[in-house]
């Protein structure tokens, strides 16, 4: 046995002089080895032997051998992300050219303008083939007209705002004040859906706001409109409309200007949150918050409030 240590102190020297520094070896090995040692009454010897004594100051240190690799796995191939390029919005003119609308009824007045705005030419230029520039929809003769930022998908399809299916909402929420949609004046500050980049010959996925500059370009067509419906009042649905209305920079957060009466174009303006807003949020105190703005019109535009309708949302 000590002829066994001493040929491998012998070892561990000359691989130490060799400029090794550790010796893998397994766990087991160290195991049995310091076995072997009790065994034989070596362990003491370790200690105070010649052999043992220049083993602990030549020996590079053993240490357990590092347990064997795993088994290579091929790395895992993903798609790269979608590089999506910035929006370019286009250069605008500050407004539109100089127009003016012919004398007469309302109808022939909006018959004129609606000409006007369809065939403007940055309008046409903004949409896609197939799709169309869009103008309000509603009775001329509206006490109430709602105001939205821009037109969406089904929006630029059918030419019509608030058909999908925020304004499908929109639509239930003017029945609860208990009139009807034909009833009321419905538009958006944009006469068009602000694009975003699509694959040749796709589909636009999403919204995006309207910058300021494609707002102002439109705000000439909505104050014609508000000129000629002549409502007594305005409700701007969502942030970004009122923003267009009350100006940008006017406020940070929804919340500092919703709910208060306002003021555009000589008109009383309501400020309170887009349909879309529920169609996130279903809770009742969600849908309490713009109730409590709605009841404000209707008490302002003079429409009968019942005792059923102040209660709505209201948590049991």
């Amino acid at each position: 046995m000590r002829q066994a240590l001493q040929a491998l102190t012998d070892e561990l020297r000359r691989l130490k002089n060799a400029g090794v520094k550790n010796v893998a070896v397994s766990a087991e090995s160290v195991a049995a080895l310091r076995h072997a040692m009790e065994l034989h009454g070596c362990l003491a010897d370790a200690g105070t032997g010649a052999a043992s004594s220049a083993s602990a100051e030549a020996s590079p240190p053993i240490r357990p051998m590092a347990p064997p690799p795993k088994a290579y796995e091929p790395p895992v191939l993903r798609a790269p992300e979608p590089v999506v390029p910035k929006v370019a919005t286009p250069a605008l003119p500050a407004q539109p050219p100089p127009f003016s609308l012919p004398t007469g009824d309302k109808a022939a007045r909006w018959a004129a303008l609606r000409e006007i705005v369809l065939n403007d030419p940055i309008c046409r230029a903004q949409v896609r083939p197939g799709k169309k520039v869009v103008l309000g929809v509603g009775t001329l003769d509206a006490k109430i007209m709602f105001v939205g930022e821009a037109p969406g998908a089904e929006e630029e399809i059918q030419g019509e705002p608030f058909v999908g299916a925020a304004g499908q909402l929109l639509t239930k929420m003017i029945q609860a004040m208990g009139v009807k949609r034909e009833e009321v004046y419905i538009g958006n500050i944009m006469n068009w859906r602000p694009q975003l980049p699509v694959a040749h010959g796709g589909e636009q996925v999403g919204n995006r706001p309207p910058t300021e500059a494609e707002m102002r370009y439109c705000l000439p067509y909505l104050r014609a409109q508000i000129e000629v419906v002549n409502p007594d009042l305005l409700v701007a649905l969502g942030a970004t409309a009122a923003q267009g209305l009350l100006g940008f920079g006017a406020f940070k957060t929804l919340g500092e200007v919703r709910g208060r009466w306002h003021e555009f174009s000589g008109k009383p303006l309501m400020v309170t949150y887009h349909p879309s807003y529920i169609l996130r949020n279903q809770s009742n105190r969600s849908k309490r918050m713009i109730w409590e703005d709605l009841l404000k019109v209707m008490e302002r535009a003079g429409l009968p409030i019942s005792a059923r309708q102040q209660g709505y949302f209201l948590d049991k």
